[in-house]
């Protein structure tokens, strides 16, 4: 073991901020984030309510509004049958809420506000005017709650697209493409959406209590059966897809030389247990082991704790280098410039492999057209949120993950462990610096570079879960930004008319869910309003629609993600796992908030 000191760039080393282990520079991007006050998203609820009201006691007890908009909602044109829920005033009084807490001046609120306000407007009316047009030509009409679930939808993209415009955003980047794998990728995508919608609509025309069932507890709308589950039938196709592809797909032994590169920031309380882990997966492969622990800014003993454990080291070899300047980008990317292998696995700190990580993850690269490999990170076992936290890996790394792999498009391989080769790490740029999401960020460039991006469920690993709200929140709240951060770094893999299944389809995928679930809490609460005030007679909600919410099709999914991936004894933690659900859509109300607005000049300078 050597030890070697240098600097990436000229900096000060900082204390470790406010004593927690878990607080760095990457925690809160400068220039793209803003302080958040607990009170914040309290404050946009309580708002969100106000204004819920207000318009609710307006549509439906004005005389003039009420005989405007017989629906009871803000719908410009005729349709058949009811709504559980009035989406479109939902999205308003949403929109009013969050625009009086984000930017700083009011000119800049009001100026957010309109947008947002006008770009809904704009495509809600333009599907009322399909319907006159085709009523008055065919006398077509469309389902109300047909409609209703498309303003709820198109509510929630058009809020992260203007997000996207207005927010403190990193710049676009050159983005890497090649075309090798896209047409296979939309076809194969095609035609599981095609085969779900059959399905879906199939058991939508069945005439059994479950699907009656079904219609009662909706609430988006008053969604019916096919909708509901045209998303898990999806997922699901997707999955036995991708399972039975995995499957198929021959694996030889492989085991080259690997360096593991292990950015640390006043880790000494677990550095040398990480180190331990990777000698003894090191013990089972084949191939040479290196380990370089990339001391980042550490105020704590990291050095000698690291050196210690180095020295102890069995079955590698390992060094650690000093890159005084705060940031984890700036440690990895010293990381990728000091690895003379072929092949790069990075680790967190806080990350314990077990003993056949490393070779399950290795023996994928048998295979020339694989780039990037990640795996399935499970809970330690022994914190207040780890069987919650079990269940959300199960369902988002063992079945999700599999999913996206099915047709190619997977994005986020998290940096918690990920193999990559060397040379496209280094091909599509490095680690970006100065964003949520870097982990990210290299998988997406990697794979739009014509690379295959797998995440295997066997190749698993224990990673931290936080054992405190305050450190829960600051994780998550950084993790939610990312999609953000990523989706303006790659803008163009977004705007492009290159095919690329995961700018055109995932990427947007995301940001709508990100919005869904900024807006789970709000809509949980208008639910109730709606319910409780009971101002619309002819209104469809029930309280089991309001609990759906709450509750919701991820939670079905997660336990059956728990018992596709063997994992029965998981069950148990599913009453933690649907109340963390709700905290998990707090916090990422919380994150958006959280998000500084860009100066005026900043975002015109961003999109030429």
């Amino acid at each position: 073991m050597s030890l070697s000191s240098s600097s990436v760039t000229e900096g000060t080393q900082p204390s470790a901020a406010g004593g927690h282990q878990y607080w760095s520079v990457d925690s809160a991007p400068a220039r793209l984030t803003r302080s958040l006050p607990l009170w914040s998203a309290p404050l946009v609820l309580v708002i969100f309510s106000v204004m819920s009201v207000i318009l609710l006691f307006a549509i439906n007890r004005v005389p003039v509004l009420a005989q405007a908009f017989p629906n009871r909602d803000f719908v410009f044109s005729p349709y058949i049958g009811t709504h559980s829920v009035p989406l479109r005033i939902f999205i308003v009084s949403f929109y009013v809420a969050f625009s009086t807490m984000f930017g700083s001046s009011l000119r800049g609120k009001i100026r957010f506000f309109l947008e947002l306000l006008l770009y809904y407007v704009l495509v809600v009316g333009a599907l009322d005017a399909i319907n006159i047009v085709g009523y008055r030509l065919a006398g077509f009409v469309y389902s109300l709650h047909v409609i209703e679930i498309l303003s709820g939808l198109i509510g929630f993209f058009v809020f992260s697209a203007k997000l996207l415009d207005h927010g403190s955003m990193p710049a676009r980047a050159d983005a890497p493409f090649n075309r090798r794998y896209k047409l296979a990728s939309l076809v194969r995508l095609t035609i599981a959406v095609a085969l779900s919608i059959a399905i879906a609509v199939g058991v939508d025309r069945m005439d059994l209590p479950l699907v009656l069932d079904l219609r009662n507890v909706a609430l988006l709308g008053g969604t019916g059966p096919g909708v509901f589950l045209f998303l898990p039938t999806l997922f699901f196709v997707l999955y036995v897809d991708g399972t039975l592809q995995a499957i198929l797909r021959r694996r030889s032994a492989f085991a080259p030389p690997v360096t593991v590169i292990v950015p640390a920031h006043n880790e000494a309380h677990v550095i040398a247990r990480t180190i331990g882990a990777i000698d003894s997966s090191a013990a089972v492969y084949d191939g040479k082991v290196e380990v370089i622990v990339l001391n980042n800014a550490s105020s704590d003993e990291t050095i000698a704790v690291a050196s210690a454990a180095l020295s102890d080291a069995r079955h590698l070899r390992g060094r650690v280098i000093d890159v005084p300047t705060p940031g984890k980008a700036l440690a990895l990317n010293r990381g990728i410039a000091e690895t003379a292998t072929e092949f790069v696995i990075r680790i967190d700190a806080d990350t314990q492999v077990q003993r056949e990580t490393i070779a399950r993850a290795m023996r994928h690269f048998s295979r020339a057209d694989v780039g990037v490999v990640g795996g399935m990170p499970i809970a330690p076992g022994d914190g207040p949120f780890d069987r919650a936290r079990t269940l959300e890996v199960l369902l988002k790394h063992g079945y999700y993950q599999v999913a996206y792999g099915a047709f190619d498009g997977t994005i986020g391989v998290p940096g918690m462990f990920a193999a990559y080769r060397t040379a496209l790490v280094r091909d599509v740029g490095g680690f970006v610096q100065g964003m949520n999401g870097e982990d990210t960020d290299v998988s997406l460039r990697i794979g739009e570079l014509g690379n295959r991006v797998v995440s295997d469920p066997s190749v698993v690993y224990v990673s931290e879960v936080p054992r405190t709200y305050k450190h829960l929140r600051e994780q998550r709240m950084r993790w939610f930004r990312s999609v953000y951060h990523v989706s303006a770094r790659n803008r163009t893999y977004l705007d492009s008319w290159d095919l690329s299944v995961r700018g055109k389809v995932v990427l947007p995928f995301m940001l709508l869910n990100s919005a869904r679930r900024a807006m789970t809490v709000p809509l949980a609460i208008f639910g109730a309003l709606h319910l409780l005030l009971a101002f619309d007679p002819t209104g469809t909600l029930t309280g089991q629609a309001v609990l759906a919410v709450l509750l919701g099709a991820p939670a079905l999914m997660g336990a059956f993600a728990a018992l596709a991936n063997g994992r029965v004894g998981a069950l148990i933690g599913l009453p933690e796992y649907v109340g963390f659900r709700l905290l998990r859509s707090y916090l990422t109300l919380e994150s958006v908030l959280s998000i500084a607005a860009a100066p005026s000049a900043g975002r015109e300078s961003r999109d030429r």
